[in-house]
C-alpha cells in the first residue's frame, strides 16, 4: 500500500521517495549488559498502531526523518528532522 510521507523541507511525497530506517529506539548505555544490545539491535516491537520511525528521503533533501506513522491505515500524523536542520539544496 503506497503512502505519501510530508517532508518538512520538500512538501509532501511519495513513500517510494523514501528508505524506511526502523523504530526509533533508546540506545543503551555503553556499559548496558549484552541481553540490553540484544533488543536494541534485533528485537522490534512492530506496533499495531502510531510509532515513531526514521525514514531517509534518499531523492529529495536526503535527510533523516522522524515519522510518526499509524500503521494500521499507513497514516503519518506528524515528521521532523532529528536535528532540526534544513537544506536549501532540495531537488
Amino acid at each position: 500500500m503506497s503512502f505519501r510521507i510530508p517532508c518538512p523541507q520538500c512538501g509532501a511525497r511519495s513513500v517510494y521517495e523514501f528508505r524506511f530506517g526502523g523504530e526509533v529506539l533508546t540506545r543503551p548505555q555503553a556499559d548496558a549488559d549484552a541481553d540490553a544490545w540484544y533488543r536494541y539491535s534485533f528485537a522490534r516491537n512492530n506496533t499495531m498502531g502510531i510509532q515513531t520511525e526514521w525514514w531517509y528521503h534518499r531523492l529529495g533533501c536526503r535527510q533523516w526523518l522522524q515519522v510518526v506513522r499509524d500503521t494500521k491505515e499507513n497514516r503519518v500524523t506528524a515528521t521532523n528532522f532529528r536535528e532540526k536542520k534544513e537544506r536549501e539544496d532540495c531537488e
